[in-house]
């Protein structure tokens, strides 16, 4: 057990099990209406499972999820967590120009908001689809109003990663001149390589110990906070099998009976809160670091 008392930040991206990009192919947005639904559910395992360790964390959630289960915001709000923006519909960012991904973030913001009763000031881009090619998104967060954004993974992946771009929190200055605070998830240096840590299929395919040894040295060694991030389907053992590929299969499902042994022990042995309330406190310190988004690009 550790005995670091860092605030990290736990966060959670509230999307159904068929909603992941990896599944883009296999079921269509059209038929999104007619799959079988799982998020109350598994939304339920996980408020009950944070309300156990008196934990409050952020939930990146999706627009459409907020049309279609408007109960599930509220239930966010009313537990007293901090409901942010993940989009509307789970597109990539690559996929869209600036002036639809403001229509549909500014939608998307708006249900959050009305549903939620707190101001939305958080984003994270589906599957972290915000690159070195579409650096102009950072500017389109700005306009719509958000203040942080935890999209920029510093990582080298097939569908995602801005390689070399900053690991910690930090102060972005966008292509257009706008700022926001960005909040990477967790990765950790080993031999020369920013490896990911902390979240997704890293969390449920990685033993428990490469965890810890991750939030131990983000804490102690670099004095920053952790970002842990799920999803609300990793807690949902029972959800229904889609038939794709083997390796997305492998990504998808692999781990998730363990997720919820692994999420208790790491709140037990550590601090979380909202991502939010770490940013509002890096505001009142001077050692935030301001980066040019063109340094990244």
């Amino acid at each position: 057990m550790t005995t670091d008392r860092t605030l990290n930040a736990m966060t959670v991206d509230v999307e159904e099990y068929f909603q992941v990009s990896a599944f883009d192919r296999v079921v269509d947005r059209t038929e999104w209406p007619e799959m079988p639904s799982r998020i109350r559910p598994s939304m339920q395992s996980l408020l009950d499972l944070l309300d156990e360790h008196d934990v409050r964390a952020t939930f990146f959630t999706l627009g459409w999820i907020g049309e279609h289960h408007p109960e599930i915001v509220r239930q966010i709000a009313a537990a007293g967590h901090e409901v942010a923006c993940h989009g509307y519909d789970h597109r990539l960012l690559y996929d869209r120009d600036p002036q639809e991904l403001l229509r549909e973030t500014r939608k998307a913001r708006a249900i959050l908001q009305d549903l939620s009763g707190q101001p939305v000031v958080g984003y994270r881009a589906a599957s972290f689809s915000i690159g070195r090619g579409n650096l102009w998104a950072l500017d389109v967060l700005a306009d719509a109003g958000f203040e942080y954004d935890s999209s920029l993974f510093p990582v080298v992946h097939d569908r995602y990663g801005v390689p070399g771009a900053p690991r910690l929190l930090h102060r972005l200055q966008t292509p257009g001149g706008n700022s926001l605070i960005e909040i990477p998830p967790s990765t950790f240096k080993f031999a020369g390589l920013v490896l990911p840590a902390a979240g997704g299929g890293y969390l449920r395919l990685l033993p428990l110990a490469v965890t810890r040894w991750a939030i131990n040295r983000l804490n102690r060694r670099d004095h920053a906070p952790a970002v842990v991030y799920i999803h609300p389907w990793e807690l949902d053992p029972d959800q229904p099998r889609l038939k794709t590929k083997w390796t997305t299969r492998r990504r998808h499902y692999g781990g998730i009976r363990g997720v919820r042994g692994k999420l208790s022990a790491l709140m037990r042995d550590y601090r979380f809160g909202p991502l939010g309330e770490i940013v509002a406190r890096s505001r009142t310190g001077s050692d935030v670091p301001t980066v040019m988004a063109a340094s990244v690009g």
